[in-house]
């Protein structure tokens, strides 16, 4: 897949559930303990690595081993923070370090590149 359209589909999405949560779930959120906190760490992580996406293209314009790291990061990282903040499973909390590592794999790899 182009980088810059898998970059672009996951900044709509950051950006969307940020105004989401903000707005339109602000209730169900406010519900769960830590909701909000989770939620805005959740927009947060996943608007950063969204953005870091654009730097991870190859010159075909193919996503690379960092985008994905990147890509499976926000599913995993912002997904678990952004389910815990509406359901109050706490055991995703298990799932949200797995994505942290994904983050963290991306940028190593990215660093080798460079």
């Amino acid at each position: 897949m182009n980088t810059r359209r898998l970059a672009a589909i996951f900044g709509f999405l950051g950006v969307a559930l940020g105004a989401f949560g903000a707005h339109g779930l602000k209730d169900a959120i406010a519900q769960v303990p830590s909701g909000h906190e989770w939620w805005m760490k959740a927009t947060m992580y996943h608007l950063v690595h969204a953005a870091a996406m654009l730097g991870t293209a190859r010159p075909d314009g193919k996503a690379s081993a960092s985008t994905w790291c990147f890509a499976a990061g926000i599913l995993l990282f912002s997904g678990s923070l952004y389910t815990m903040a509406l359901t109050d499973i706490r055991w995703l909390g298990a799932v949200t370090p797995v994505g942290g590592v994904a983050f963290l794999a991306g940028w190593f790899l990215l660093l080798r590149k460079a």
